[in-house]
């Protein structure tokens, strides 16, 4: 049982696809050869990425690499829609889940702006705690028809550093991933059994447009990044994921905490 390199005929859906982590990960899966589901509520954005993965991978049996379906990662239609997209476009179940979708808010529980409270815990909590349930009954039903040995099954969930080390002046957005960091780990005891390897992945500090949509202080986390720099950037989570999700079907990597080498805190 060696490490399966190649990803074809594996089918990926990824949310959250249109920037940053999201982007740089499903680009990375089609590059070994998966085929992949786009979301992202910008959908002007997924359908470039598509585009671009269908000319730097080619088709796979004549039709695109990529399929987009536009839409709010929290809403049940939409990860139907996602789940539905694999079977129709690819003629298979999706057996490599990311999910990559989530917001950030600048902010403790005393200072973060209390009208975004519930629009981040829908999206980081609710959201990943659906596509878990959608997802997982599905990836059971299917390893329940095929040797799980031969093939295996992927569920990654994003969570942080600091849903591991809290940080007093991010608090609000790390709660979230404290109950993501919870939910990853107690999928991997209930769907793990059953070939279904759940991986929880916690990166530091992360170039990526996410400073800018959660509020952050552009010059304060400017002088962050420097001090800590040079820190990660997508590709870095990318490749991780890539290499965890190419792991034979016996070998589990549950999770795995990325900083920059200088990211002291948190």
């Amino acid at each position: 049982m060696s490490m399966q390199t190649s990803l074809s005929g594996r089918v990926a859906v990824v949310t959250g696809a249109s920037a940053g982590i999201g982007e740089a990960v499903a680009l990375d899966l089609a590059s070994r050869g998966a085929g992949v589901v786009l979301n992202a509520r910008r959908g002007d954005q997924i359908e470039a990425l598509a585009a671009k993965i269908h000319d730097e991978f080619g088709p796979i049996d004549g039709e695109p690499r990529a399929r987009c379906v536009a839409g709010d990662a929290a809403d049940e239609s939409t990860i139907e829609a996602m789940l539905d997209a694999a079977v129709e476009h690819f003629g298979a179940e999706s057996d490599l889940i990311v999910a990559n979708a989530g917001r950030g808010l600048d902010g403790s529980v005393m200072t973060s702006d209390t009208a975004q409270w519930e629009s981040m815990l829908r999206v980081n909590i609710l959201g990943v705690s659906r596509l878990i349930r959608a997802g997982g009954e599905r990836m059971l039903a299917l390893q329940k028809g095929r040797e799980w040995l031969e093939h295996p099954a992927d569920f990654v969930v994003l969570g942080s550093t600091v849903g591991r080390h809290i940080s007093p002046f991010s608090s609000m957005y790390g709660c979230t991933k404290f109950a993501v960091n919870s939910l990853a780990e107690a999928a991997r005891r209930e769907l793990g059994p059953s070939g279904v390897r759940v991986s929880l992945i916690e990166p530091g500090i992360v170039k990526s447009e996410f400073q800018d949509s959660a509020g952050y202080d552009p010059e304060g986390f400017g002088k962050v990044m420097e001090r800590v720099g040079p820190v990660i950037v997508p590709e870095d989570i990318a490749r991780t994921i890539g290499f965890i999700v190419t792991q034979p079907a016996h070998v589990h990597v549950s999770d795995a905490l990325i900083r920059p080498t200088r990211q002291d805190y948190p």
